[in-house]
């Protein structure tokens, strides 16, 4: 039995629900929200919680919020963790499109999720997005949307390699004909680097960063390549040893060398794909090369990285943080290709 039409007459809504961010596609209006995946949560003596922000109001609580408050990522690795904020989450997103919507029809929804997602979480995603207004929810897998984004001919008997690096996974695959001949979620990604410099700071200087601080570190002088200049940022954190507030300087090398097993993960992944990948198709990449989207895939130098252990070209999608929830808003538009991607619960 194929996909329902989609009707006109609802806002229907396309989500890429990441780990670090969530953005919001409307039919006919593109991307309406783009906010962290991120929500500020009270909890009284009796333990009944209440929500006191979501996106970015709630990510600026984080490593700041006083006791009985916390700021909670619902979503970790990819998926959903915390399945009550998830839901209060998409509900809260969901009630902001339909706030500004001339028809108050219940939305039908696309959620792009990881394609190593479990039935188990696929049957929550649906669940929270049902719970939170949904009329009908259908699900795609990332790295397909992302493909679609990017503009890649995916209906084509040729190969086609997307890599999707985001918060919380890595997505690697290979499409011909509409379909994912080759995929791999592995449950790295710009989460694991922010942990990982934690580490490194902890461990090397008995400074305490937040993730606020060591997601800036990431973004400011974080390279998976030597890079021309040398780059160096103040640190600001709590000593172990004193207790007391502490600046040090960090340069790109020290963090780069910190970051480097994170980063020869990605590129292993890609790597296995590439040796898992039929003969005619893997033919199609030496041309094509490989296209990178997601957030973490800016990461400085990474690009040439993964162009030197693979040897095979490998560019940026246009817009690699929005190249997912363009793919699913696009896939709101197509009967053909929802219908062969898209799968409920």
């Amino acid at each position: 039995m194929g996909v329902p039409f989609i009707g006109h007459l609802s806002d229907d809504i396309a989500i890429d629900l990441g780990t670090a961010n969530t953005l919001v596609f409307v039919r006919n209006k593109g991307i309406v929200i783009r906010e962290p995946s991120v929500v500020a949560v009270k909890e009284d003596r009796f333990g009944q919680r209440k929500i006191l922000a979501v996106g970015n109001e709630a990510k600026v609580m984080l490593g700041r919020t006083p006791g009985g408050i916390f700021a909670v990522r619902p979503m970790k690795d990819g998926v959903i963790s915390d399945f009550a904020v998830a839901e209060e989450m998409l509900r809260y997103f969901i009630n902001r499109v339909m706030s500004r919507s001339f028809f108050k029809v219940r939305p039908r929804i696309v959620i792009a999720v990881p394609s190593g997602i479990t039935q188990v979480e696929k049957r929550a995603v649906c669940e929270s997005a049902k719970s939170a207004g949904a009329k009908e929810v259908y699900l795609v897998e990332e790295p397909m949307a992302a493909a679609i984004g990017a503009g890649l001919p995916i209906m084509s008997p040729s190969g086609n390699m997307i890599v999707d690096i985001g918060g919380g996974t890595t997505e690697v695959a290979v499409i011909s004909l509409a379909g994912i001949v080759y995929s791999d979620s592995t449950r790295v990604g710009g989460d694991k680097i922010d942990e990982t410099i934690i580490q490194y700071v902890k461990q090397k200087y008995n400074i305490l960063v937040g993730e606020r601080t060591a997601e800036n570190i990431k973004i400011q002088i974080g390279s998976a390549y030597p890079l021309p200049e040398t780059r160096t940022i103040d640190v600001k954190g709590r000593d172990l040893v004193t207790g007391i507030p502490k600046v040090k300087e960090l340069s790109d090398m020290e963090i780069r060398k910190a970051i480097a097993d994170v980063c020869e993960t990605i590129v292993h992944a890609v790597h296995t794909a590439l040796e898992k990948t039929p003969p005619e198709l893997a033919a199609d990449l030496v041309d094509k090369g490989v296209i990178l989207a997601g957030g973490c895939s800016m990461l400085s130098g990474l690009d040439i990285l993964m162009r030197e252990r693979t040897g095979l070209p490998v560019s940026h999608a246009d817009d690699p943080l929005t190249s997912v929830a363009i793919g699913t808003g696009k896939i709101l538009d197509s009967m053909e290709i929802l219908e062969s991607i898209a799968f409920t619960q």
